[in-house]
């Protein structure tokens, strides 16, 4: 498959159902193809967590719709990119 890049931002409640533990150990079971992670608190109830991926566009995808499908997650999007190694 081809090498993709890309960013899953998810939007979620901070204090419930322990949803940022769940997106952590998400991560850490994909360490490999989880570039970095970064998030902001963008209120007092609300968190903001944009995951950055590079892999196999398979792979890639199947964690984003994980981490995008976890319980507590409000808003989840997805947006791929190329590696720029083709251009």
């Amino acid at each position: 498959e081809t090498e993709i890049t890309g960013v899953t931002n998810l939007v979620y409640k901070h204090n419930g159902l322990e949803v940022a533990q769940k997106l952590t150990d998400v991560q850490h079971r994909n360490y490999g193809l989880i570039i970095a992670s970064l998030n902001d608190h963008l209120d007092e109830h609300n968190c903001l967590e944009a995951v950055m991926l590079k892999g196999k566009a398979g792979e890639v995808q199947r964690i984003a719709d994980s981490l995008i499908s976890t319980r507590g997650v409000k808003h989840g999007q997805f947006v791929a990119t190329t590696t720029g190694t083709t251009l």
